[in-house]
């Protein structure tokens, strides 16, 4: 029999005035105490070292938050795709469901099996959320900003943590890390099924971060710079993004994005129709919730990248530009970049819950035989219009872009290569009925 207390408990948190006032009350309560100590940081907000500290901190703040929110909405667009009703037992509209799982990876039993190498073991998951959240420090989340009391001459702040060189190089670098968390977990579990798991993500990274490199190169061409601010710069100045230059290299990047991160219809490191658990089959509670969370930071991360690269950063026609330097348009800056973020999760989400998983094989000729043939092609074209200086023209690269398309559609339906779901090297079988 239901406890008269709990059954109380429960019915006051689905109640969605108790969960928006309780919403309303902490954020009422953190504005007053940032108003409060306004006095002791307003000095820190003048200068850009202490300002990109207090970017860096607010930024990893909401990312890690929005981790739990990603897990809400990954199970309500999974239940829409379906047909069904989501998380809808937990809070008002299934609100605290990622509260609820939090609690429940706290608490469960943390279990390390006797034959692993329990120093790598413990690494793994470790390693592979730190690795997905190192990205995030280079991308330009709001342009610049200049408070009311900088004297006038005072140069305006960057809400780039770190601005560097190497640019989205150092994106790529640090999200080839997140390879050796999981091919480490694999390794240390002394597991077949989580040793397979671990060398088909290696193999599976590596493979994609050749046609990732490509599109990639592709904007490196157009933009002539690394650094993700100028890259964004530019396509707010024209106006132009370069979505509208390239959109088969931003089909490249975002291909490459959701192998990277391990997501459907690439998540063959984990198929537990084969694999019973993957990478992860040995470990529980805090440690195999951490392997998830890295993928979701690796997801929003990958998001805010491809915002910046093709679709203009924070740029949106009609909101505060380049000389809008005021506080206010930071603001405004930074909803609309972190809605282009929302949006391009919603996408990922969709994918997963609306494409087949691919066969080992067939993900690696997609890789090797399809989207690096397209990558070398178009990044060969880009070449050329660079050298003719045509690099910015919408039209030129358009027609580039065509071109390939028509090319490769017509060698696909050329090929006498038979479509099949069988793999080339396999027997043939004999399926007609014996008497």
């Amino acid at each position: 029999m239901t406890d008269p207390t709990i059954k109380r408990i429960e019915t006051l948190l689905r109640k969605p005035g108790v969960i928006f006032g309780a919403g309303a009350a902490i954020l009422l309560l953190v504005t007053a105490l940032l108003a409060l100590a306004f006095p002791l940081y307003k000095p820190l907000l003048s200068a850009q070292f202490p300002f990109s500290m207090i970017v860096l901190a607010v930024m990893l703040a909401l990312i890690l938050s929005a981790t739990a929110v990603c897990i809400l909405a990954e199970r309500k667009i999974a239940g829409f795709t379906q047909d069904r009703y989501g998380p809808n037992r937990v809070g008002f509209w299934g609100l605290l469901q990622p509260l609820a799982d939090g609690l429940k990876f706290l608490l469960k039993e943390d279990i390390i099996p006797r034959h692993v190498d329990k120093p790598l073991f413990l690494l793994a998951p470790a390693l592979a959320l730190a690795a997905s959240l190192l990205g995030f420090a280079i991308i330009p989340w709001a342009g610049q900003v200049r408070w009311p009391w900088m004297p006038p001459d005072a140069p305006p702040l960057s809400t780039q943590v770190a601005n560097l060189n190497v640019g989205f190089l150092y994106l790529l670098a640090v999200g080839s890390l997140s390879v050796y968390g999981v091919v480490l977990a694999g390794y240390a579990s002394n597991n077949k099924y989580a040793f397979y798991g671990g060398m088909r993500a290696a193999a599976q990274i590596i493979s994609y971060e050749l046609p990732l490199g490509l599109g990639l190169l592709v904007v490196l061409l157009v933009s002539g710079t690394l650094q993700l601010d100028q890259i964004v710069q530019q396509q707010a100045a024209t106006g132009v993004w370069n979505i509208f230059l390239h959109p088969v290299a931003f089909f490249l990047v975002l291909v490459s994005a959701l192998a990277e991160a391990n997501r459907a219809p690439f998540d063959l490191p984990e198929a537990e129709q084969e694999l019973v658990g993957g990478y992860h089959t040995e470990y529980s509670a805090m440690k195999f919730a951490m392997f998830f969370l890295g993928e979701y930071v690796h997801m929003i991360t990958s998001s805010a990248l491809m915002v910046a690269l093709f679709f203009g950063g924070w740029h949106v026609w009609g909101l505060p530009g380049l000389e809008n330097v005021t506080w206010w348009a930071m603001l405004v800056k930074l909803v609309a970049y972190l809605t282009k973020v929302a949006l391009f999760i919603a996408l990922f989400m969709l994918v997963r819950w609306t494409l087949p998983r691919f066969r080992f094989d067939q993900l690696m000729r997609v890789a090797w035989q399809s989207l690096v043939p397209i990558g070398v092609a178009l990044l060969a074209a880009t070449a050329v219009l660079t050298y003719l200086g045509w690099q910015h023209n919408v039209w030129a690269s358009l027609a580039a872009n065509l071109l390939l398309l028509v090319v490769l559609l017509r060698s696909a339906a050329r090929s006498k290569r038979p479509v099949t779901a069988r793999q080339d090297d396999l027997p043939e079988v004999d399926v007609r009925p014996t008497a």
